[in-house]
């Protein structure tokens, strides 16, 4: 293996960058074999969570730019994991559901994100590892838009 720069290894951002590359094939790889993707958590994770909403709520509240939040919804209506319906309440709108299908791919991708927690952070021990997503969590709020 090549040795790097040591001015590279001791910068947080660099090692954040290089552990992201590996966290993101190792969340894409689980994902692809339950037949899901990140997307797909996201949505489903947010309306298990608060309950139905309309598509440019779940593009706010998942971080998904609108032209991705239309696309996974087709997908995930067309594997009967939500039900998208028109919004009674706003003729242009649509409530998206979750399905107890969908419930039940939002728990096999829990256990596919718990099992990359394990292989990312496999070193650590579990007060590490907490100390780490506290730290990182402090860190990501203070650059979120206010």
């Amino acid at each position: 293996m090549e040795e790097i720069p040591e001015r590279l290894t001791v910068r947080p951002s660099w090692l954040i960058t290089q552990l992201a590359v590996h966290a993101r094939k190792l969340v894409f790889d689980g994902f692809t074999a339950v037949g899901a993707r990140g997307y797909h958590y996201r949505i489903l994770a947010a309306l298990h969570e608060y309950g139905a909403a309309s598509q440019a709520e779940l593009g706010r509240r998942c971080r998904v730019d609108r032209s991705d939040v239309v696309a996974a919804v087709n997908e995930l209506v067309a594997q009967g994991f939500v039900d998208r319906t028109p919004d009674p309440d706003h003729g242009r709108r649509n409530k998206v559901t979750l399905t107890g299908a969908g419930l039940r791919q939002l728990r096999r991708m829990d256990k596919v994100l718990d099992q990359v927690q394990d292989d990312l952070l496999g070193p650590l021990p579990a007060e590490d590892r907490q100390t780490l997503t506290r730290l990182l969590t402090h860190v990501l709020a203070h650059h979120e838009p206010r």
